[in-house]
């Protein structure tokens, strides 16, 4: 016969195309997978993100805030 159908119709499904298969499934799985990780660790840098630059700008607060202090004890 010229395609995979068998006797009653049915494909016919051998080891190594059933093995192929499963592989082709497994890699499926696995991306997902890692395309799900990959998600959850771009949230957890933008949180450490948003957090860096909350420190950031904490400091320069502090700066400025310590330079217009020393600008007031220098007035009259």
């Amino acid at each position: 016969m010229a395609d995979d159908q068998g006797r009653f119709g049915a494909p016919f499904a051998c080891a190594p195309g059933m093995r192929l298969e499963a592989h082709e499934r497994l890699s499926a799985l696995q991306f997902a997978r890692l395309t799900e990780e990959i998600d959850r660790v771009e949230v957890l840098v933008e949180r450490i993100e948003k957090r860096l630059w909350l420190a950031v700008y904490g400091v320069v607060a502090l700066i400025l805030g310590q330079a217009v202090q020393s600008l007031i004890q220098m007035g009259p």
